[in-house]
């Protein structure tokens, strides 16, 4: 193994295109050193690089695998692979010849990871949906919001990203340390419905144990006026998450507030909230980073994208990268002392010998149009 590219080098990743959740889990396992070849329709791939940040460190190609020609193909280079990302609804990948049973006849060994939001069965297996259906179904999104307002779903990272790409990439290091014990490969069904309910165990828990309350009326969920964003002067927005009394008390102090009322009382939080949002609103967010520097106040400013990967403490880290002119988030976690893998655009892969697939063959299928 190459272990100049990562603790994955030498694993082979034949990922099927999607929408973001298995790209994100081809992305996780190519940052740490996999070799990742996504498989695109035959029209949407060209010599330009993609640049799609979930793309990085990817080679593609373009298969058609409605085509016989095509889907023979592509078993051909699942027999070199370790592990295959599918993406289709249910019953789609078995239609195409191309399902678990059909690629473990020619490779026992590979680990087969399919990522859905319902799962692959249960009542609603079959039908549509997307991050906001799969989170709502899990009972995390009734969890979202302020007190009186509506669910609020947090962009769609709880259920494609957190509980899909994540938990699929998760499943399929599973199923490969497994593999090593018993030389046959898995299949990992990853749903999204699944993921997010369970991130969200400790607040399940308390829901059950009755010691969580309607949606935006706790100590976590902008209930409490110690954990909370608060309007600057400017504009701007500062985090506060003094939720420990020494952090509380600091953050009193360096704001110069002596008479606080008690925040142990919950009736006081409304008041503590307003005397709270006055102060905050007197200064610009900048004269409050200045204030509490270097401090454990547990009070950040409220970034956007941009000014994060600026910021020194995500710049000292290493945090963000910039590929190709384009800010990114580094990979994570962190291996410490062992490389990463190559961040570069997805290119097109011509030879495809390495795969099993001869260069002969290979022309003949993109004569056919099958291949590109």
């Amino acid at each position: 193994m190459d272990e100049s590219r990562g603790p994955l080098a030498g694993v082979r990743v034949l990922e099927l295109a999607g929408l973001a959740p298995g790209p994100f889990a081809g992305m996780m396992l190519a940052d740490h050193g996999a070799e990742v070849l996504r498989i695109d329709r035959v029209k949407a791939v060209s010599d330009t690089p993609r640049r799609d940040v979930m793309d990085r460190g990817k080679r593609t190609i373009g298969l058609d695998l409605k085509s016989p020609e095509g889907v023979a193909a592509f078993r051909r280079l699942a027999e070199r692979a370790d592990v295959v990302i599918e993406v289709f609804r249910p019953g789609v990948a078995e239609r195409l010849g191309i399902g678990p049973a059909d690629l473990h006849a020619v490779n026992e060994r590979l680990v087969y990871g399919r990522m859905t939001g319902w799962g692959q069965d249960g009542p609603l297996a079959s039908t549509a949906g997307h991050d906001i259906d799969y989170i709502a179904i899990a009972g995390a999104l009734s969890m979202l919001g302020r007190e009186g307002g509506k669910p609020t779903p947090p962009i769609n990272i709880l259920g494609d990203f957190a509980g899909g790409g994540l938990m699929l990439a998760y499943g399929v290091l599973l199923a490969l340390l497994e593999r090593e014990r018993t030389g046959r490969g898995r299949v990992v069904d990853a749903a999204m419905v699944d993921g997010a309910a369970l991130l969200l165990s400790m607040f399940y828990g308390a829901v059950h144990g009755g010691h969580w309350g309607p949606r935006g009326t706790n100590l976590l969920d902008t209930g409490a006026p110690m954990y909370d964003t608060y309007e600057t002067a400017d504009g701007g927005f500062l985090a506060v998450g003094a939720l420990e009394p020494q952090f509380w008390a600091e953050m009193l102090a360096r704001m110069g507030i002596d008479d606080m009322p008690d925040r142990d009382d919950r009736a006081n939080w409304p008041a503590i909230r307003e005397r709270l949002t006055e102060a905050f609103g007197s200064r610009t967010r900048a004269e409050w980073e200045a204030v509490f520097d270097g401090s454990d106040a547990c009070v950040s400013p409220v970034l956007d994208p941009r000014e994060a990967a600026r910021h020194p403490h995500n710049r000292a880290r290493g945090t963000f990268v910039e590929v190709g002119g384009l800010p990114q988030a580094a990979p994570a976690p962190r291996l410490l002392g062992a490389p990463r893998g190559d961040l570069s655009p997805a290119t097109r892969l011509r030879d495809l010998s390495s795969w099993g697939l001869p260069d002969d063959e290979a022309k003949a299928l993109r004569a056919a149009g099958v291949l590109a």
